[in-house]
């Protein structure tokens, strides 16, 4: 890209790999480039966050996201309305995946990338094919009609022909495929090193290198 994104819309589905999603969420938060995130997240990604960051209902979801290491392994729901009441970071704005009409929802509104982290397979087959009944896959129609850049960072194992169809789909309508899969040979220390050094991947390929990244020097 000519010029680093400054307005970006993450989206979140129902497949496995939440701490991916924490660990773009908390780079975007703290990279001056990124004035605006409009963030969705589908029912089932909520489904996936209350199993992998013990985090419940909708309230102030990022910010659940964002400090959900400071939380308590068993959350209570004491500690629940606690960090829901707490105010979100500024640059994000939540977004109902039912809200088709929403400003994401046209080609019209300065949306510079879109990344859906983890995308399902499900999720894949819809935006590969046409079918934006929600608005993940209308935010990720319009990327694809506006020539905008779209990552699907898609988690399934192993992979149908009808996965890898739709993948070749959408990549040949402009995606990038860019699956859920870390890298082990820098020798991360924990998981969120090593999801931490994905969204890392992830940003540079938008334009957004991350100064702290692990670089390959041979």
């Amino acid at each position: 890209m000519p010029n680093p994104p400054q307005n970006l819309t993450i989206a979140t589905t129902g497949a496995s790999g939440s701490l991916f999603l924490r660990q773009l969420l908390l780079a975007v938060e703290h990279d001056s480039r990124v004035s605006h995130v409009n963030f969705i997240a589908s029912d089932s990604a909520l489904r996936v966050l209350a199993e992998e960051l013990q985090i419940h209902g909708r309230s102030n979801l990022v910010g659940q996201i964002l400090f959900a290491d400071k939380r308590p392994a068993k959350t209570s729901a004491k500690h629940s309305a606690r960090d829901a009441s707490k105010p979100g970071p500024h640059k994000f704005k939540e977004q109902s995946n039912a809200d088709i009409g929403a400003n994401v929802a046209s080609g019209s509104y300065p949306s510079d990338a879109m990344v859906v982290i983890p995308c399902s397979v499900g999720t894949l087959a819809r935006i590969a094919n046409g079918i934006a009944s929600h608005l993940i896959e209308r935010s990720a129609d319009v990327c694809l009609k506006e020539k905008r850049p779209l990552v699907l960072c898609v988690r399934e194992t192993p992979l149908n022909k009808i996965h890898i169809r739709n993948m070749y789909r959408a990549a040949d309508t402009g995606a990038t495929i860019f699956p859920l899969i870390p890298a082990f040979y820098y020798r991360p220390a924990s998981l969120d090193e090593l999801a931490r050094e994905f969204a890392n991947r992830v940003l540079a390929h938008l334009g957004l290198p991350q100064a702290h990244a692990f670089r390959w020097k041979g």
